[in-house]
Order: C-alpha cells, then sequence, then structure tokens
C-alpha cells in the first residue's frame, strides 16, 4: 500500500490550511495510507542537534515518515509573503545535509488557504523555491490558491465550497498519478 503523508504549515487546530489538508485526504483512495503529522511538535532547527546522535525523538520520527511515504502533501498558509515559520522550520529538518535530505526526489505536492484575496501565492512561489533547493519533486499544476477562506468554511470549521473542493480533488487526482510516475 502506497503512503501519502499531509502536513500543514499552521499550528492552529483549526486553520484553514488544516481544513483543506482533510478535505484532500478525503479524496484520497482507501488504497493508499494517508497520515497527518503535526509540525508543532518539532524543536527549532539547530545544526548542533543534527547528528544521529543528538537528533531529537520527534525530528527523527518526522524523518522517517517523510522516508516511508511516497509523496508528502502540504497545505501552507502565506505570512508576509512567504511560508511560515514552522513549516521552514520543518523543512530544514527534513532536508539537512548534515543528516541526509529525505526530501530529494519525494514527491510533493502543495496548495494553500488564506483569509486574504491573494490567496496563497507568493507563500507558494517561495515554498516552490525552499522545495527545489531540497531537490523535492513538486507536482507544477494544477495549483491550489483558495482565497478567502473563511466565506468558504461551514460553521464547524470544515471547508464547504463544492468549487475549491473540486479544485483540490484534482490537485489530488494529478498527485497520485505524479507519485505513480516519480516513485
Amino acid at each position: 500500500m502506497k503512503k501519502i503523508l499531509g502536513f500543514a504549515g499552521s499550528l492552529r487546530q483549526s486553520s484553514y490550511n488544516r481544513a483543506i489538508l482533510h478535505a484532500a485526504a478525503a479524496s484520497i483512495p482507501v488504497v493508499y495510507e494517508y497520515e497527518e503529522f503535526d509540525l508543532g511538535v518539532l524543536p527549532l532547527y539547530n545544526d548542533d542537534h543534527a547528528t544521529d546522535e543528538l537528533i531529537p525523538d520527534t525530528v527523527r520520527d518526522f524523518r522517517e515518515k517523510i522516508t516511508t511515504a511516497d509523496g508528502v502533501l502540504i497545505a501552507s498558509p502565506e505570512y508576509n509573503y512567504s511560508i511560515t515559520g514552522v513549516l521552514k522550520n520543518a523543512l530544514d529538518w527534513a532536508a539537512t545535509n548534515k543528516i541526509g535530505n529525505v526530501l530529494s526526489g519525494k514527491p510533493i505536492a502543495i496548495m494553500g488557504a488564506s483569509k486574504t484575496v491573494f490567496g496563497t501565492t507568493r507563500g507558494q512561489l517561495h515554498l516552490r523555491q525552499v522545495l527545489q533547493g531540497a531537490n523535492g519533486h513538486v507536482l507544477r499544476k494544477p495549483e491550489v490558491y483558495v482565497r478567502q477562506a473563511k466565506n468558504l468554511m461551514d460553521s464547524n470549521g470544515k471547508l464547504a465550497d463544492e468549487k475549491t473542493i473540486a479544485k483540490i480533488n484534482e490537485l489530488v487526482a494529478a498527485f497520485l498519478l505524479h507519485m505513480e510516475r516519480d516513485v
């Protein structure tokens, strides 16, 4: 069974990016195993601790989950025209050359949600640069930029907009093909 690891670049439990990640997970066929990782458990990256002897257990677990996954699905908000510190921190732990880059060659799909009218266009451009530097195989199309996400959620914080759900389903379908070709 192929595995997909998903994570949101937000620490808020009820974040819009967790909501779109859950919408994406709901469209993954049952022949795939999906797991979500909470980036909030990772300590700040410290090159002094990036050794096999000193690596924190939460980092070891995160890196192992990426290693054993056949693909990675990332939902990221945009902060100050870029990605969040928590996401950058996680990617630094995953792609450090000191203990090995577990993102190299890994099929990756990205999407993002924001309360603004711009969505996450600028943040995703930066995320693509970071993932290119890590030699990840990022799916290019379709792009999912969820704008004014607050207006697309139901009272329980679940994505309720059918057009957005359809676009996310399109991304997941393309990602599964991308994984099959890449793995």
